[in-house]
């Protein structure tokens, strides 16, 4: 069997990642029939099909699947040997931003490995929900942000989080008719998820809460004013969690994604971050 040249590995991945050909290869600074090139390169030299055209997106065959994890892996591990042997410290700034209720569990542990290998990159953070980073990413404003990804091409998909409904163990608000829920902002994800499984039952429901942030939705569950749709990492653990047996139906995850300004792509210190979320937090999605 031939050896699996990075180039076709890249292709392929970048392709998974973006969800067709075409969004692959500004990705990668190929062409389009360049990047379908390799990945036949890849099929013919593993003598199976890797993709699978769909009605929206290309999918992973069961080889397809199999390799991915490798490719990752392998692309990886060279993005580290070349960054070992640079021998340059990477300086620079970073302009991240990551929703509130990511920060904590997700970034936390990616800022500590991040910050002692690269002790010569600024960090700018902001913490804003993803409705809004998305379009500061669009604008270059931002270099990586840490979302809900809005459609299924959008950064790189790391890991799927559940949602949950909580309320709090003192006041039984999920008996209420109408229910009264606690809601961000109209565009929220989160919102969608929580208004869409409340119409596929048919319960009748009332928005008594808007807050744009984490604690305003705590805050107002915490004071039996309503019951909230949460992603898990985000509830804490003195709230209840609510289920099928307090008449509520299950909540669409979210996708989890690192996305990247296009204006970043020349920068050594956003790439080195943007490899260790990816890194750490695809492994965070596994466990």
């Amino acid at each position: 069997m031939p050896d699996l040249q990075t180039d076709w590995l890249k292709c392929f991945v970048a392709t998974v990642d973006a969800g067709s050909l075409s969004a692959a290869a500004p990705e990668i600074h190929r062409s389009q029939s360049a990047v379908s090139m390799q990945i036949k390169k890849l099929e013919a030299a593993l003598g199976c099909q890797l993709l699978l055209r769909g009605p929206r997106q290309l999918q992973l065959t069961h080889e397809g699947q199999v390799l991915l994890g490798y490719a990752r892996r392998m692309l990886d591990l060279q993005a580290e040997a070349q960054a070992a042997l640079q021998g340059e410290a990477v300086t620079g700034v970073v302009r991240l931003g990551v929703p509130d209720d990511y920060a904590s569990k997700y970034l936390t542990p990616v800022l500590k490995r991040f910050a002692p290998r690269h002790a010569g990159v600024e960090i700018q953070l902001d913490c804003e929900q993803s409705t809004a980073l998305i379009p500061r990413v669009a604008r270059g404003e931002l270099d990586l942000a840490l979302v809900s990804r809005d459609h299924a091409r959008r950064g790189t998909l790391l890991f799927h989080e559940p949602m949950v409904w909580v309320g709090s163990p003192q006041f039984d608000v999920w008996t209420r008719n109408p229910l009264p829920i606690a809601v961000y902002e109209e565009a929220s994800l989160g919102r969608r998820s929580a208004v869409q499984s409340l119409a596929q039952q048919g319960r009748p429901y009332r928005m008594v809460y808007n807050s744009s942030n984490l604690a305003g939705q705590i805050a107002a569950v915490e004071s039996g004013l309503a019951i909230a749709a949460l992603t898990q990492c985000s509830a804490p653990a003195h709230l209840q969690i609510l289920g099928a047996a307090h008449g509520l139906g299950p909540l669409e995850p979210m996708q989890v994604a690192v996305y990247r300004s296009r204006a970043s792509r020349s920068s050594a210190a956003v790439d080195s971050l943007h490899r260790m979320l990816v890194q750490t937090l695809r492994q965070a999605g596994l466990s």
